[in-house]
């Protein structure tokens, strides 16, 4: 009789209880979200370092256009003003394209990076600056060329 009891039990153990299961399920949606969450964290920091590595690669080129021309770009003539020569600049002096057709481009966020001359913000003569995630230019979490 101790043998049959001991079968029915070894049987029983054979499957996990739902108590089990749901003790898993639960361990694996903890460990999703805390991944999850670390992902976006360092994506948000990935962006914020591309959006800062492209507001710096075009020190050069607006320099260059600077020491070609006698001064930045406007502000209505933009960033344009390094692919395409302005109305009025004397082409014979410029080096078009300054920068290649594809490097003018949207920051992370899908927003057209800004692009200001003369400067309000920087003592270098220009603005250039994204407007960040909060996509509002005038915040704090804009990223430019000013300290």
């Amino acid at each position: 009789m101790y043998s049959k009891y001991r079968k029915i039990r070894e049987r029983r153990r054979q499957g996990f209880t739902l108590v089990e299961v749901m003790a898993v399920l639960v361990i694996l949606v903890v460990l999703a979200g805390i991944s999850v969450t670390a992902i976006q964290g360092i994506m948000s920091q990935a962006n914020k370092r591309e959006a800062e590595i492209f507001v710096k690669s075009l020190d050069g080129p607006l320099e260059l256009f600077l020491t070609n021309h006698g001064s930045y770009p406007t502000t209505s003539q933009g960033l344009d003003a390094l692919l395409n020569p302005p109305e009025g600049v004397d082409v014979s002096k410029g080096e078009w394209p300054y920068i290649k057709d594809s490097a003018v481009k949207l920051d992370p966020w899908n927003n057209p990076y800004q692009y200001a001359y003369p400067s309000s913000r920087n003592s270098n003569g220009y603005d250039l600056w994204s407007m960040g995630p909060d996509r509002v230019s005038g915040t704090d979490d804009d990223i430019g060329n000013w300290k």
